[in-house]
């Protein structure tokens, strides 16, 4: 049975934990879920690999996604698995990898009843039709280069075929007699909703040349979740930027639309509440980092809000840049930041580390016997970016 609190402070008093504890709520994914359904005109698909805990999924589920943008075959089974007892169409997934095996192809839909593919290339083309027999009942989705460093982490130069090959693969897949459509990705984290409509103006340019029907069109993932010193444009205004871009396009008008959001829709729901176990002057020592579901702060140089948790006592009000470092006996679990904190944080104290739902648990590492896997629900809203968290980061930017 999972723990339920108010707040994270209620569990540090409650549960005073030694290991790190994942903090989730399941409101906050349910609003979020319903907020992207009603904002966005077409089928949202959760990006699965962000975040695939069962209740992180049920959340959302309850939220109103219906679709999910699943990469491999254990995602699709977790899907079948949770929501295989209702009806086909409130579990539809997606299988948006461009490079799948035959095997995997061939499970997806055959065992699964998945009928939506994504695509790169000719010999993947080959492949799903091979796997499927030949089938003509599918949805392929021809995966397109969009423009680079359009986002935080730029996600290109692995997939996506060029706009000289991609029209040649359209025309290929309409050869097939399958439905058709056109994906890309513009990279995760995107703070510019004008990097979508330049994708969409590319893509209206690859189905032009391909002068085949395009009834279908993914706008990918990316959409950038709140970190401190990351002003990010709301979801509605990214949904705005898409359905301005098909408008005005020539081949694009009428496609049914798909996004895939990850990172945006679960960040919030999901805190990871750790202890210092350690201070060195402005370095804290603590039972969680880049081995575990810290990770992405590493290498992606995302700052979260970070709250003090002191039972029977506040931290005072002077703060310091901090350096932070893992459990691991490893100088490499390092987290530079600086993170700016209290000044008088000590050993004993809890943080808790906000906007921990996206890629945290799923990117944890049992490395060095370090595994965090304990869970409590919390009731209370996410971890506030404040305007001292903001105007501190501004100071970092400036004299980096």
């Amino acid at each position: 049975m999972t723990l339920s609190f108010d707040s994270a402070a209620e569990l540090v008093a409650a549960l005073r934990p030694e290991e790190p504890v994942f903090g989730l709520r399941p409101h906050v994914l349910r609003q979020a879920a319903e907020d992207y359904v009603a904002a966005f005109p077409g089928d949202v698909l959760y990006a699965v690999k962000c975040n695939d805990d069962p209740r992180v999924l049920q959340a959302l589920h309850g939220g109103g996604i219906r679709h999910f943008d699943t990469a491999s075959i254990p995602e699709v089974a977790r899907i079948n698995d949770l929501f295989g007892h209702e009806p086909a169409e409130t579990r539809v997934c997606h299988y948006m990898h461009p490079v799948k095996g035959p095997e995997a192809t061939a499970a997806a839909y055959r065992q699964y009843g998945v009928r939506c593919f994504a695509l790169d290339h000719p010999d993947e083309l080959d492949k799903i039709r091979a796997a499927t027999g030949d089938a003509r009942d599918l949805t392929l989705l021809v995966r397109m280069e969009a423009p680079r460093n359009q986002a935080t982490f730029d996600l290109g130069g692995k997939f996506g075929a060029s706009v000289e090959d991609a029209p040649d693969l359209l025309r290929a897949v309409a050869a097939s007699g399958n439905q058709v459509g056109l994906t890309f990705h513009v990279g995760s984290q995107c703070l510019n909703p004008g990097a979508y409509a330049r994708a969409i103006d590319l893509a209206d340019q690859v189905a032009e040349r391909a002068r085949v029907a395009v009834p279908v069109l993914d706008v990918g993932g990316g959409f950038p979740a709140d970190y401190v010193g990351a002003a990010t444009a709301p979801f509605p205004a990214f949904a705005q930027a898409v359905v301005a871009a098909v408008r005005r396009s020539k081949n694009l008008r009428h496609a049914r639309l798909q996004c895939e959001p990850g990172r945006a829709l679960v960040a919030a729901g999901c805190s990871v509440v750790v202890q210092v176990l350690a201070r060195r002057g402005e370095a804290l020592y603590l039972n969680d980092g880049a081995y575990g579901s810290l990770s992405e702060l590493r290498y992606l140089e995302l700052v979260p809000p970070i709250r003090v948790l002191r039972p029977g006592g506040r931290p005072g009000r002077a703060r310091l840049g901090f350096k932070l470092f893992g459990p691991t006996c490893d100088s490499a679990d390092v987290l530079p930041g600086p993170y700016w904190l209290p000044a008088d944080v000590a050993a004993g104290d809890w943080l808790e580390v906000g906007q921990m739902g996206a890629y945290s648990n799923v990117l944890r590492t049992p490395f060095n016997g370090f595994y965090a896997d304990r869970w409590v629900y919390l009731r209370d809203p996410p971890v506030a970016i404040t305007p001292d968290m903001e105007a501190e980061r501004r100071f970092d930017l400036r004299t980096a």
